[in-house]
């Protein structure tokens, strides 16, 4: 009877302590849920973040909404029920994107928004983005310098419902607006896209073609506009302006082919992303909601300073 009990002692223990070492190692799953992985800069705003979220200790996994609300929101679900600790969020509408965020608050899933906002407060734990208003209007400080307040121009806008877009464009135009001569003859948005830009500016260049500039709200449809334009015969004669900073820029306003852009820092913008998520999760609570991370003006006087997403070391 003594060897059956003490069996028994024996096996209770070493299953308790099977449990305690299986607890000890789990590892928190946190969901990287991005816009798009069709665009280069948030392909590295995503791996960056997920590469971050396991430096830390934790399981992480990308999740692409392909700029599709509908996408994101089954990506929600499948995250809710699959039980992870948290979302690193690149929303991709900043209203139809807060239904999201509070269905995984409901469900005691903290979201940590990056890049991007939501036109919310009190459902994200914390906002960290670009400060794309100063962006906005460093760039349009340096764009009435460089055209000599004066010129035709035309604006491409990234995708409507994203807040970045409007961000930006009210920056810039808060600064050339003020200068009666410098025109703005057309604008439309060409969604963050790169083809569709060269689409979109190609239709515009056929109705006119006396274009001075071209203000794109991010690199990708900068290098398109620069692709339409070196098929119209214009690419030496029109200045085209981006927001982002990808490499590809970076070396294009080196080879000359662009004038300036915008450096975000997707890296540090996702890094922080995570280590807020990485904070709250042992336990911290008391974060600042909305957190802009400074960005920083490039061009061909300090292209040397810079290399594609971020400064060189």
């Amino acid at each position: 009877m003594k060897k059956t009990v003490t069996l028994l002692m024996i096996t209770v223990l070493f299953v308790i302590n099977v449990h305690i070492a299986l607890f000890a190692d789990e590892k928190s799953k946190i969901a990287v849920v991005i816009s798009t992985m069709n665009n280069p800069w948030f392909v590295v705003l995503g791996e960056t973040a997920a590469e971050k979220a396991r430096q830390l200790g934790h399981d992480a996994f990308i999740f692409d909404s392909q700029n599709d609300t509908n996408k994101e929101a089954s990506h929600f679900e499948n995250i809710i029920a699959a039980g992870f600790n948290a979302i690193i969020f690149n929303p991709t509408d900043s209203d139809g994107s807060i239904a999201n965020v509070r269905l995984a608050k409901n469900a005691g899933i903290p979201c940590f928004c990056i890049d991007r906002v939501i036109n919310s407060t009190g459902d994200a734990v914390a906002q960290i983005f670009s400060d794309n208003y100063t962006g906005g209007m460093l760039m349009g400080r340096y764009f009435v310098k460089t055209l000599e307040k004066k010129g035709n121009y035309v604006e491409l806008l990234g995708v409507l419902s994203a807040n970045p877009t409007w961000s930006r464009s009210k920056g810039f135009h808060n600064v050339v607006d003020n200068y009666n001569e410098l025109k703005m003859v057309a604008r439309q948005s060409a969604e963050f896209d790169r083809n569709k830009a060269l689409e979109v500016l190609e239709s515009i260049l056929q109705g006119r073609s006396d274009i001075d500039a071209v203000w794109c709200g991010n690199d990708a449809m900068a290098m398109g506009a620069y692709q339409a334009l070196l098929a119209a015969g214009l690419a030496d004669s029109v200045k085209i302006f981006g927001f982002d900073g990808t490499k590809d820029v970076i070396d294009a306003i080196a080879d000359g082919k662009i004038t300036a852009t915008i450096m975000q820092f997707p890296k540090a913008v996702a890094s922080m992303g995570v280590e807020t998520a990485d904070l709250y999760l042992k336990g911290k609570r008391d974060f600042q909601e909305k957190i802009p991370v400074a960005v920083e003006l490039v061009t061909q006087n300090n292209i040397s300073n810079y290399t594609g997403y971020g400064k060189k070391e």
